[in-house]
């Protein structure tokens, strides 16, 4: 068990790595001033970029990113667990990570994932997307045990369209996951349909905390982006948000007894059983994962 505060950072990236840079900086400071020991990031700190040449002109490798060094450098400097929600990294094949990252206290490297759903959607509204044309899509999930507030805990990783992959959050939480996190750039049309049920709806099926900052506003590539950071406490509660889509903190206490609480009194983790689909078809485990029937 553990207690600490924790802040979701809410930015709105342009097309400049160094200028969002330079705002995740003002905002870690912010973070820390408020006492909190984890402070998250949006999807894509640092940049966001439709255009794919201008993707293209500022990408670098892991070793040179911009923001990779920063954060490094900040967690460091403030004596926190900094989450890069992520950042576009260049793969030297062609193709991109959209790369999550996470510093200790001591600014060492903990912990990275890669995006494993790609955004391929057209909405009504006109908007498509198609994030497999550049991105390469992660394969593994990713978890890190953090040593802080006294105690220990563990976090898994998602990011933004993976939250609609609720088998990711559940084998997260099977395999020991207190906080489940989701850094995103919702557009504004699924922000406002989807944002806060999602969220909700991950942190109570699986008895966790929830932590998703956002992108929020109006961007230089003419994106829109719905904001809102929050934090969903283990029983669906939100406990702290970001109102609206200007940049911003939220900050909230994290208490991992309310882990335990949630699951004694839904004990839908203990309770998941696998089940057949159709007679004679193949079995579902209780992630949700297809099997060979038996």
């Amino acid at each position: 068990m553990t207690v600490f505060k924790a802040a979701v950072l809410q930015m709105r990236s342009g097309v400049d790595p160094k200028a969002n840079v330079e705002a995740l900086e003002q905002l870690v400071a912010r973070a820390a001033e408020a006492g909190a020991s984890y402070a998250q990031s949006p999807e894509m700190t640092g940049m966001v970029q439709r255009d794919r040449a201008g993707l293209n002109a500022e990408l670098r490798a892991e070793a040179e990113d911009l923001v990779v060094s920063a954060a490094a450098r900040l967690a460091e400097r403030h004596g926190l667990y900094l989450h890069v929600g992520s950042t576009a990294i260049d793969l030297g094949d062609g193709r991109v990570a959209n790369r999550a990252f996470l510093f200790g206290p001591d600014g060492a490297r903990r912990a990275t994932y890669d995006k494993i759903h790609m955004f391929d959607v057209d909405l009504d509204n006109g908007e498509s997307w198609r994030e497999s044309r550049t991105y390469r899509p992660g394969a593994c999930a990713a978890l890190a045990d953090l040593e802080i507030g006294g105690g220990r805990t563990r976090l898994g990783f998602a990011v933004c369209y993976d939250m609609r992959f609720p088998h990711l959050f559940r084998e997260e939480a099977l395999a020991g996951a207190e906080i489940l996190t989701a850094p995103a750039a919702f557009t504004r049309q699924t922000g406002e349909a989807h944002w806060h049920v999602l969220l909700r709806a991950r942190a109570i099926e699986n008895g966790a905390y929830v932590l998703a900052a956002a992108q929020g506003g109006l961007h230089e590539d003419g994106r829109e982006t719905y904001g809102h950071s929050l934090i969903v406490d283990p029983w669906g509660r939100i406990v702290a948000e970001v109102d609206g889509d200007a940049p911003g903190i939220a900050v909230a206490e994290i208490d991992t007894a309310k882990v335990a609480e949630a699951r004694a009194k839904i004990p839908n983790l203990r309770n998941a059983r696998p089940f057949a689909v159709g007679e004679g078809g193949a079995r579902v485990s209780v992630t949700g994962a297809l099997e060979a029937a038996e």
